[in-house]
């Protein structure tokens, strides 16, 4: 090395930039769920709709009105960074506490089946409890970041976000929406306990959490009934087993491969809420076991994916983003995993619709709002600086 060169300074020359491009992976698994979702809502919804309103395509127009505003949602939530969401975290959440609260004011809520979870807005009915679940991971992913030591080293830090999701639960509970708030609360204490919760604590408030729903199932007759029902419903398979019972029949004619896509007999006025509630059961009819395995195993990708986009952000330092990950996996994986149960008698009805694939407009644009915040996270983790190279010798 000449002496000239040897006094050119080292330099740190930047590496190109890797494209930041969407997880296709993650995307194609929710839109074969959403795509076959629509088609499986056409083949359970059509008789029901045309004995109901005289119009066959009912549910379908409103199902795809649904799609196209959560996929529309979707893209313009997926512009938005996650350190939006980290700073608006506690107004979003306060502002799902209203609304759900003004469910149950009278004249402003609408009761459907004796339940009261919606505020009409039009053609469209807002359910606060579907976008209060979204809200929660989003503050509770926002306080484990700011109060990180104190939740990992005090009671108080770990009790006083449970307090606040403890009222949106009671809110969701006295509508009454008895499996969104369990979905909640699960989900919430599983964030608190990957966000370092001490295991007593967790504990303990698991066991509080287990004591009220077992109380409020033991306190309220219909709740007990439906337990009963699951438990045995052919003891009674035409009033309290009655969905059940149709479920199991249609997952029994289904076989391995199905009876074919339209000919399921158990939608036909037999199998209750079969576009919502129990749409998997006309999965298992229409496509058997191969088509209801297909449909988990996409489940069990879509949650699985969610952890490892997270994990990927937090050896970033990148925690907001790790949380929401967490929480979003958590709460899909377990109401899918709550509404197969309840398809397939192993829990007792929830009134929980199946993620991306039941008829339900604020369940499909929620669900579409978490995917996009999924794929931002993963986003933001492929814009991250990379590393710098060193080199010595000729800036240039």
């Amino acid at each position: 090395m000449t002496a000239a060169a040897a006094n050119v300074p080292r330099r740190r020359i930047q590496a190109p930039a890797v494209p930041a491009e969407p997880d296709y992976w993650l995307l194609g698994a929710v839109l074969l769920l959403l795509g076959f979702g629509l088609m499986m809502v056409s083949s359970a919804s059509l008789s029901i709709a045309d004995k109901s309103f005289g119009a066959p395509f009912h549910y379908v127009w409103r199902h795809m009105l649904a799609l196209g505003l959560g996929l529309g949602a979707g893209i313009l939530c997926f512009r938005v960074p996650l350190e939006t969401w980290e700073r608006v975290g506690l107004r979003l959440f306060l502002v799902g506490i209203v609304l759900l609260a003004l469910v149950l004011v009278p004249g402003i809520g609408r009761t459907v089946n004796g339940a009261t979870r919606w505020i009409p807005l039009g053609p469209l009915n807002l359910q606060p409890s579907e976008l209060m679940k979204l809200f929660t991971v989003i503050f509770v992913s926002g306080y484990l970041v700011r109060r990180q030591q104190e939740v990992t080293n005090s009671f108080s830090g770990f009790l006083k976000p449970m307090l606040l999701v403890a009222v949106a639960s009671a809110l969701m509970v006295a509508e009454p929406d008895f499996g969104t708030a369990a979905v909640l609360l699960a989900t919430v204490l599983g964030l608190m306990f990957l966000g370092g919760a001490l295991a007593w604590q967790f504990a303990a408030l698991l066991g509080t959490v287990v004591g009220l729903l077992i109380l409020l199932m033991i306190t309220s007759p219909y709740r007990l009934q439906r337990l009963i029902a699951f438990t045995d419903p052919w003891a009674d398979p035409y009033n309290k087993g009655f969905q059940l019972t149709n479920s199991l029949i249609a997952f029994g004619r289904g076989e391995w491969f199905g009876v074919g896509l339209g000919n399921g007999i158990q939608k036909q006025f037999y199998l209750p809420e079969a576009h919502t509630d129990f749409l998997l059961a006309v999965v298992g009819e229409e496509f058997g076991l191969v088509g209801t395995l297909a449909i988990v195993a996409l489940f069990a990708f879509i949650g699985r994916r969610a952890f490892q986009i997270g994990i990927a952000a937090e050896a970033q330092d990148r925690r907001f983003g790790a949380y929401l990950c967490y929480g979003f996996g958590l709460w899909l994986a377990l109401q899918a995993f709550i509404n197969v149960g309840v398809n397939i008698g192993l829990l007792p009805t929830k009134g929980l619709t199946l993620p991306f694939m039941s008829y339900g407009s604020n369940s499909i644009i929620v669900a579409c709002l978490v995917i996009a915040v999924l794929l931002r996270v993963d986003y933001e983790g492929r814009l991250s600086p990379p590393p710098d190279v060193s080199r010595e010798g000729d800036p240039w």
